[in-house]
């Protein structure tokens, strides 16, 4: 089930004292198209972090089979954090089966990071302070289980600082992370000039296959 997500707000805050900001960030959130690989709900936001937060999940799935994972978390403190270098924070995660030879290679951590900020710039997504870690890891069995294939994923936990216009602007950095976690989970770009299926016709599209 694919739904849009909507706004959280700390417990102690108001949805009423939200600031500008915030909203204008939230807005377009609620008016987003998603690729038709990805299935995107709203899940609580951390309360603690920020005073004001949102977050979202979001699946990729292909033929009824999950291929990767993700959430998105949006932080907002009007008196900013110096941490941040300014008043909103992403933070990301991305998780995908890969081949165990992929998992393996020593390069696969600079690949990983490598594929976020490429991303990041293939939307014009302007950003500062990028922190992240890339995890590989591989699983054998053994014993009873010894007939299961070597599995493997990848793990992209990563924060940035997206540059809003007054808390517009937002939509670049929100279709780099769909991107990555499509790219992660081993999905072609799309073609320039395709645009996104909306939920309900990605829905529609897919019952009727």
């Amino acid at each position: 089930m694919r739904t849009f997500y909507a706004h959280r707000v700390s417990a102690s805050t108001e949805l009423t004292a939200a600031p500008a900001e915030f909203a204008r960030a939230l807005a377009e959130f609620s008016h987003l198209s998603w690729r038709a690989e990805l299935e995107v709900a709203e899940i609580p936001a951390p309360t603690r972090i920020a005073p004001f937060s949102s977050a979202m999940t979001a699946d990729v799935v292909v033929a009824d089979e999950e291929l990767g994972s993700g959430r998105l978390i949006l932080l907002h403190d009007p008196a900013g954090n110096d941490a941040w270098e300014g008043i909103f924070r992403l933070v990301s995660f991305a998780r995908s089966r890969v081949d165990p030879e992929m998992a393996a290679d020593p390069l696969i951590a600079e690949v990983g990071w490598s594929w976020l900020i490429e991303c990041l710039a293939s939307h014009g997504a302007e950003y500062v302070a990028p922190s992240g870690t890339v995890t590989a890891v591989s699983s054998a069995s053994f014993g009873g289980m010894a007939d299961d294939p070597p599995s493997a994923e990848v793990e992209i936990r990563a924060s940035w600082t997206p540059i809003l216009d007054r808390g517009r602007g937002l939509s670049a950095h929100l279709d780099a992370w769909a991107e990555l976690l499509c790219t992660t989970a081993g999905l072609p770009t799309l073609p320039e000039g395709v645009a996104p299926l909306r939920p309900g016709r990605a829905n529609r599209l897919r019952d009727q296959s």
